[in-house]
């Protein structure tokens, strides 16, 4: 009998996942299954790209993996009883059940509320492409002179500041950040975000907790008020309640604890990777939420999966570390910030229109990898064992 290993989701981490094992264990020995909610592989790392109307090139899930033994199960993930190693779907014929021998739990994050009044109701997220589009359908519905407020100063709430303000000039754009504007960047990449925040007309409010979002604006910790016909919050992520609520070991994230092989510490038949997964990186710094983490575990988890599953002794190790942090700031600017291992900034830097090819190249590069699972031919290796003993094996 086959050895089953479910995948549960399919962004970029889980369908990396997914495709690595296909290109490393023989499929007369293994049984790939991919659950997914979507049909798609949705590029998260451009939902501020489809928020402001530009249109993005579709990855069906059912043409990636066509040919290469996987299975996708366009289903909703319910719950997971790791006790009895099953899954509970729904679809549209209603709830089902499947049962695995090895779990690689990929099924990310959506946007974070902090516990903040107000933010479930009247504010809009680029964390999806759900919430993206409902995005896209009100600012296409704005005035000229409409006021836009995304909370935020991170990555994503940069991302989405700068793409809103090009592709609608005619926008009153504020960005309200909780610290000082990239105050994790080098000086010159600082210097630059200025620039670009300013030549956009970016009313940048530094330094501001919000205590309060209103239909109208939000309400700042001191009492202020910022005027908003739509306000974006991009204040972070939250990772979904299924892990949190069975029997895995989780973090207060609710993120799976898993080792340097993105195994979980409580329950050795799971692998947790991209968002879902709590790993150590350099120096013991959990690794951040974000592509940059979800790729290279999910690779570190497949290959893990893969030695144990044929018996090899020595298990390979990914570079989970960092080398830089690409930001889009519109469709020709942008910042490439180099980094330690451990992510934390180094003197040099990418500005400008070099940078914003840079970031189209990562972003094309990604999701290149997505729709290639298998781009050479390779040697897959065979299962050493009957289901029953290897998951003995990895357990």
């Amino acid at each position: 009998m086959k050895h089953r290993i479910v995948v549960l989701g399919a962004g970029y981490a889980g369908a990396i996942a997914a495709g690595r094992l296909a290109r490393r264990l023989h499929p007369d020995d293994i049984e790939i299954t991919v659950v997914n909610a979507d049909a798609d592989f949705v590029e998260r790392v451009r939902m501020h790209q489809l928020a402001t109307g530009q249109d993005l090139k579709r990855h069906e899930l059912s043409q990636v993996y066509a040919g290469t033994g996987v299975r996708l199960r366009r289903a909703r993930v319910t719950a997971v009883d790791v006790d009895r190693r099953t899954v509970a779907l729904t679809d549209e014929r209603g709830a089902d059940e499947i049962a695995y021998d090895t779990l690689v739990y990929a099924l990310g994050s959506a946007a974070a509320d902090h516990g903040v009044p107000g933010v479930a109701e009247h504010a809009y997220d680029v964390a999806g492409r759900p919430s993206a589009l409902r995005l896209r359908d009100r600012l296409a519905r704005l005035a000229a002179g409409a006021t836009v407020l995304v909370v935020g100063g991170g990555l994503t709430g940069l991302e989405a500041a700068t793409e809103i303000a090009e592709a609608r000039p005619d926008l009153d754009v504020a960005l309200a950040t909780r610290g000082g504007l990239g105050d994790w960047l080098s000086g010159k990449a600082r210097q630059h975000l200025r620039g670009v925040t300013a030549r956009l007309g970016i009313t940048v409010h530094e330094h501001t907790d919000i205590a309060r979002v209103e239909a109208t604006g939000v309400v700042t910790g001191d009492g202020r008020t910022i005027p908003a016909q739509v306000t974006v919050w991009t204040a972070g992520f939250a990772v979904h309640p299924i892990a949190a609520a069975t029997t895995l070991t989780v973090a207060a994230t609710g993120q799976i604890v898993v080792d340097d092989t993105m195994r979980s510490v409580s329950h050795p038949e799971v692998y947790a990777v991209g968002d879902a997964g709590l790993a150590d990186g350099p120096g013991g710094k959990p690794l951040r939420m974000s592509c940059a983490s979800g790729v290279p575990m999910a690779w570190q988890a497949a290959d893990a999966i893969a030695a144990r599953l044929t018996g090899q002794v020595k298990i390979p190790k990914a570079p989970l570390r960092y080398f830089n942090q690409c930001i889009s700031l519109g469709r020709r600017d942008g910042i490439i910030q180099y980094v330690t291992a451990d992510d934390r900034a180094r003197p040099s830097q990418l500005t400008g229109r070099l940078a914003a090819r840079y970031k189209e190249v990562v972003c094309r590069g990604a999701a290149w990898s997505i729709s290639h699972p298998i781009p050479y031919p390779v040697r897959r290796r065979r299962v050493t064992a009957t289901r029953t003993e290897t998951a003995a094996t990895v357990s």
